[in-house]
């Protein structure tokens, strides 16, 4: 085993050269590098759920706005405008990232949020507030495909699970913040509620100015820049990142296994991609639509219309709607914090079958209770935050399963692929659906919707039982070798 910086990797002139960096980066102690990747990175989360909050509490404001007055169908199309441009997104800057490095999308998927975001303050009619929503989607939907693939690649291998949950699982910070925020700004006797929902999208879009600063002293993915042949940068760049860590806790453990011997190649086609999904690795292609599809029904169907359910059906008031979100968010945050370990040390596939078959009865039983009329709005939000407690852990592991299904040259097609399919069969046609079956006023036809997204969940836990993999504590190049490695 190599322990020396810089004798990690060598070609012998055919093209072929060996590295370590994988094993130097797995290897090391969990220090102030990887707590900037965690937070530079993973701000993504939160501002996918500060967006998703924000309209869903201000929905029943947008749907009152003079300028706007939207129904509750188009609110409910243009929460699907979002996804839908979230999936756009997804595939082009997922392709993007593949070609041209992770670092580089970082930005740019940023700017792009952050400008779309503003400018749905300045909305003036449905259609430039969908075209909005949808160019936001874009921005978050390349953020994933980036912003996974460079988590899973610069984390180690024996806390890559439980990191992954836990930076996903702050979506729900995000949500928790757009709660309290969608509180302050739809107060009459703080700020009036037209203007209140327009400041929150412009505030919330602002913020980016500041995860910008923070990415600038984040590194390219050295398992990225290894796999397309440039090994001196990514030795260079680990030398960096073994510097850091050594400063704060002294000589680093030896690796724990070997080299990894590679072969030049162009970048990965889209031949490969379809090889890779369809041929060699056919059951994780299928287990990951599975879990994605499920789950962004799930969610996306209950969460942007919820506010809708409790001014309609309970008369809660619009400027009410955060603190009904608030405990709904903070079960979600909590879920992938309290559970997310365990995906380590338990293993995946036992967890991920049990958080999605929970969530599935559990979903089940609250939809028929809510067709019953017994439950108060304060029992039906307990309800969903006992739900997706496990539901948020179940949908986090969807993303950490995509992103070790697949090798590293395709690792952010791979998640912006399943990412995109799995919205678009699950969570463009959900908001819809539920946006229609509230306007029709009728608890028995949501009650149907409730059930769908159950049953969905109960597919995924049986799914992931029967294809699912393990996982844990090794490394991505063994999970899924690269198309350009082997191990020796």
């Amino acid at each position: 085993m190599r322990d020396t910086p810089g004798a990690g990797s060598g070609s012998d002139g055919t093209g072929r050269f060996e590295t370590d960096v994988p094993a130097r980066l797995d290897r090391l102690p969990w220090a102030g590098f990887h707590w900037r990747v965690v937070m530079a990175l993973g701000i993504t989360w939160i501002l996918d759920g500060l967006e998703v909050t924000l309209v869903g509490s201000l929905a029943g404001a947008i749907h009152q706005s003079p300028s706007l007055a939207l129904t509750e169908t188009q609110i409910g199309l243009t929460a699907s405008a979002y996804l839908i441009g979230a999936v756009v997104g997804a595939l082009g800057f997922g392709w993007l990232a593949d070609r041209m490095g992770r670092r580089r999308l970082f930005f740019i998927t940023l700017l792009v949020y952050m400008t779309a975001s503003i400018a749905t303050g300045f909305a003036w009619d449905f259609w430039s507030f969908a075209l909005f929503r949808a160019l936001t989607g874009a921005g978050i939907g390349g953020e994933y495909a980036a912003v996974n693939s460079a988590i899973q690649e610069l984390i180690p291998a024996r806390l890559r699970g439980r990191t992954d949950l836990y930076v996903n699982g702050t979506f729900w910070g995000g949500a928790a913040i757009g709660a309290v925020a969608a509180l302050v700004v739809l107060d009459p006797a703080i700020i009036d509620p037209e203007i209140g929902w327009r400041a929150a999208f412009v505030v919330g879009g602002a913020l980016s100015l500041v995860v910008l600063l923070l990415r600038r002293h984040l590194p390219e993915s050295p398992r990225w820049l290894m796999v397309h042949g440039r090994e001196a940068e990514a030795e260079a760049v680990v030398r960096s990142i073994e510097r850091s860590v050594a400063e704060t806790h002294g000589p680093l453990p030896p690796p724990t296994y070997g080299a990894v011997a590679f072969h030049r190649r162009g970048h990965a086609s889209l031949s490969d991609v379809w090889h890779t999904m369809i041929r060699t690795q056919r059951d994780r292609a299928v287990l990951g639509l599975t879990l994605m599809s499920c789950q962004a029904f799930c969610y996306n169907a209950v969460f942007f219309t919820y506010a809708l359910v409790l001014t309609k059906f309970y008369a809660i008031p619009a400027q009410q709607i955060g603190w009904f979100m608030l405990p709904f968010a903070l079960g979600n945050l909590a879920g992938p914090l309290v559970l997310g370990r365990f995906f380590d040390t338990i293993g995946r596939r036992p967890m991920i079958t049990a958080t999605y078959a929970l969530a599935g009865v559990l979903m089940a039983a609250t939809g028929f209770a809510f067709a019953a009329g017994w439950l108060s709005a304060w029992e039906q939000t307990a309800a969903w935050t006992v739900i997706f407690f496990f539901a948020s852990a179940a949908a986090s592991a969807a993303y950490l399963t995509v992103g070790e299904s697949f090798p590293l040259e395709i690792r952010a097609m791979a998640i912006a692929l399943f990412y995109a399919i799995g919205t678009g069969m699950g969570g463009v046609v959900g908001p819809a659906l539920f946006g229609w079956l509230i306007e029709g006023g009728q608890r028995g036809d949501i009650m149907w919707g409730y059930l769908i997204a159950a049953a969905l969940m109960l597919v995924a836990a049986a799914t992931e039982w029967r294809l699912g993999f393990a996982a844990e504590g090794r490394p991505l190049e063994e999970v899924s070798t690269p198309l350009a490695a082997r191990m020796k």
